[in-house]
């Protein structure tokens, strides 16, 4: 039994839905294109679990956060599929895949063969149990991964109202889970081991501003530890957590937040890895030529800074789908992916986005009492990362344009006196047109003058040349 597609996406998250958006817009046929998904639903905008949706008042719920309305396009819902012809084999298991047959496998015996294939399988939670803690099956002990993981969530907050939440980790789970714990009147306790929250991208001063924001919501704070063990009530429900520092929180609701992982097995050993996801090129392409990968799961080549990075948010998901079926569907006219890392959260009242990279020394800017701050991050004499909070639409976008250009930076000191001007000015700057070179090196940007027109021209005599000389010698072969 089995049944055979041109283009299969493996995965059923925010970059499939975009990905068959693209799809459509290129002009797939009915019948050639098939999503398999382990989720139930069809393609929605994750974000929307760990804001809209935990909200008490008007919460997000589907079909309203269907992709692809994070991106003001589309709304697919399941009717938009069937109408554009798109097989959706929904809540669905595939055991194995066979790229050299080009063939997947379901949990339920099915054959799905392709001439195509998009990876799109994201990332799985990382469980406690892979940190030596047990307790996972607890049923007030929450993960937020999936649409189920967060109708589980909103069971457990609505039996716990003005009860004691534990939130293991200061990432962006944990920070935003957080936020919207508080927001639902439940005493919340934020843990994690680093010295401050979301201490893979903020400052120290950053995340400061932050943390007071919290606890003047009410949000407590335990730093440098980690939750090592769970004490459990009579009926097997987790009643308090201990922490390593020796101390115990009481707990009627745990939300655990402690990163991700690619899902990557059905691929290992038949395409190459790197950076803990699937290495693609610049077309988004894997190692087999028939095989794509998308969001999370793929490692791609980000040309601004020169190296292959795997990036785990949702601006990333959405525009590498839109550029592989681009690649899928009209190779000779897509180039290679250009992407800007991009970021963002929006918690309570705050609302922050980042650009780029922040490598290299930060320096800081704005007004941290009205709320609109940021930073830039200066590696090699180069603008390489923007942060700002509380930005407009023209300040956001100004930054994220300055961070592509990479402009150099000489004096750190004028730059914090700038702050938003700097990238104010730079984006409004006119660029050159048709550079031939650009350098990365410390000295900056190089821009040499274009010379197309004189090479068209020196080519096309050139060629006349040739053309006329082959002309006159075959007529002396024939008369000889």
């Amino acid at each position: 039994m089995g049944r055979a597609f041109v283009y299969v996406i493996l995965g059923g998250g925010v970059a499939a839905g975009y990905a068959a958006l693209e799809f459509t817009r290129k002009g797939v046929s009915p019948g050639e294109l098939c999503i398999i998904s382990e989720e139930p639903v069809a393609p929605y905008e994750r974000p929307a679990l760990s804001k809209g949706f935990l909200l008490p008042e008007s919460p997000a719920r589907l079909p309203s956060f269907h992709t692809c309305v994070g991106a003001n396009e589309e709304r697919l819902t399941p009717k938009w599929y069937k109408e554009h012809g798109i097989e959706l084999v929904l809540g669905t298991q595939v055991k194995s895949v066979d790229v050299r047959r080009k063939k997947l496998l379901t949990a339920t015996g099915e054959t799905i063969s392709y001439k195509i294939l998009l990876i799109a399988t994201g990332a799985r939670a990382l469980k406690l149990e892979e940190f030596g803690v047990d307790g996972s099956e607890a049923e007030n002990v929450c993960y937020l991964r999936d649409l189920a993981d967060a109708n589980g969530l909103v069971n457990v907050m609505q039996s716990c109202s003005s009860g004691n939440a534990v939130v293991i980790g200061g990432g962006y789970i944990g920070m935003e889970c957080a936020a919207s714990l508080a927001i639902n009147k439940i005493n919340v306790t934020l843990v994690f081991p680093e010295v401050h929250c979301m201490a893979r991208l903020f400052t120290p001063k950053i995340a400061n501003y932050y943390e007071e924001y919290y606890q003047a919501k009410g949000v407590k704070f335990v730093k440098g530890t980690v939750l090592t063990s769970f004490e459990f009530d009579s009926s097997g429900k987790v009643m308090a957590v201990n922490l390593r520092d020796g101390s115990q929180l009481p707990a009627d609701l745990v939300v655990v937040g402690i990163g991700i992982r690619p899902n990557t097995s059905l691929f290992e050993g038949q395409l190459t890895l790197e950076k803990g996801g699937i290495k693609v090129n610049g077309k988004m392409q894997t190692s087999n030529d028939s095989v794509y990968a998308v969001g999370d799961v793929a490692a791609f080549p980000v040309k601004l800074f020169g190296e292959t990075r795997r990036l785990e948010h949702v601006d990333s998901a959405r525009k590498s789908a839109k550029h592989a079926v681009a690649a899928i569907m009209e190779p000779k006219k897509s180039g290679e992916f250009d992407y800007l890392p991009f970021f963002y959260s929006r918690v309570f009242g705050l609302s922050w986005q980042f650009y780029g990279d922040n490598v290299g020394e930060a320096v800081h800017f704005g007004d941290y009492l009205s709320g609109t701050f940021g930073a830039y991050w200066i590696s090699k004499g180069h603008l390489v990362g923007s942060f700002l909070e509380g930005g407009t639409k023209e300040e956001y976008e100004a930054i994220a344009k300055a961070t592509s250009l990479k402009p150099p930076v000489e004096d750190l000191a004028e730059l914090g006196q700038q702050g938003l001007n700097f990238a104010l000015t730079i984006s409004k700057k006119p660029q050159p047109a048709l550079p031939i070179e650009v350098s990365h090196s410390t000295s900056g940007l190089v821009l040499e003058k274009p010379m197309y027109a004189w090479y068209a021209a020196a080519g096309v005599v050139l060629a006349a040349s040739i053309a006329g000389f082959a002309y006159w010698y075959g007529r002396r072969r024939r008369r000889w």
